[in-house]
């Protein structure tokens, strides 16, 4: 769930991601200053997220200098500590469902394509909204991308220590180049949600589904 900790693993690990700053309330109520100038180096646009939350509550997508200090003011209210990071521009967003313990196993890949307007991200709305995105599956990328994306997340899976279950989202950029965003270790499983539909399309039903983790929710006591 942590975000700033998850990326350190992933960079121990050495999957590619986005480049990025942390920025922690003390550090910005006693100089302002010295983590604007340090957040300002990744460049514009950048996304401001509290490091522990999900759903995309409390994050910002932010494209001019002068609106990081509200940004990082709202994000921080939310959080001691906030994630800064440099925006994956022109990105597709691919996600995978992992599901297993000691040998987990890989869905297809799906992809989320939402409003397509300036300064549009896959925000609250976007995901608990009828309509406000579209979830493709399969994604329409070639074999080879597909099955890079795949091995990818089962090595962030792994390098996070992941159980039972976990969605892997990417940034599939236009030059060919994957970069790993985030694990989410207790993705959605609404109706709107990626994690079973994956796994519905690779021929595992909702019941069945269900029925999987709490086995595997077994295997670990």
């Amino acid at each position: 769930m942590d975000k700033l900790t998850m990326k350190a693993v992933f960079a121990a690990a050495g999957l590619p991601q986005v480049e990025h700053v942390a920025v922690t309330r003390h550090a910005y109520r006693k100089d302002p200053r010295a983590s604007l100038e340090q957040v300002r180096e990744l460049g514009m646009p950048v996304f401001v997220k509290p490091a522990n939350l999900g759903s995309s509550i409390g994050v910002a997508r932010v494209g001019e200098p002068g609106d990081l200090p509200s940004a990082l003011e709202a994000a921080l209210s939310y959080d001691r500590r906030v994630i800064v990071e440099a925006a994956a521009t022109g990105a597709r967003e691919l996600e995978v469902a992992v599901l297993g313990n000691d040998e987990p196993q890989a869905s297809g890949v799906g992809e989320i394509r939402y409003d397509n307007v300036a300064g549009a991200f896959y925000d609250y709305e976007a995901k608990y909204t009828d309509g406000r995105a579209e979830l493709i599956v399969p994604a329409d990328v070639p074999a080879d991308v597909a099955q890079a994306v795949r091995r990818m997340a089962l090595s962030a899976f792994a390098a996070v220590d992941a159980a039972g279950l976990a969605r892997v989202d990417f940034f599939y950029l236009p030059d060919g180049r994957l970069l790993v965003n985030e694990v989410n270790t207790i993705p959605g499983f609404t109706r709107h949600s990626m994690y079973p539909r994956l796994w519905q399309a690779a021929g595992v039903g909702y019941a069945e589904l269900v029925e999987r983790l709490v086995e595997l929710a077994l295997e670990t006591r």
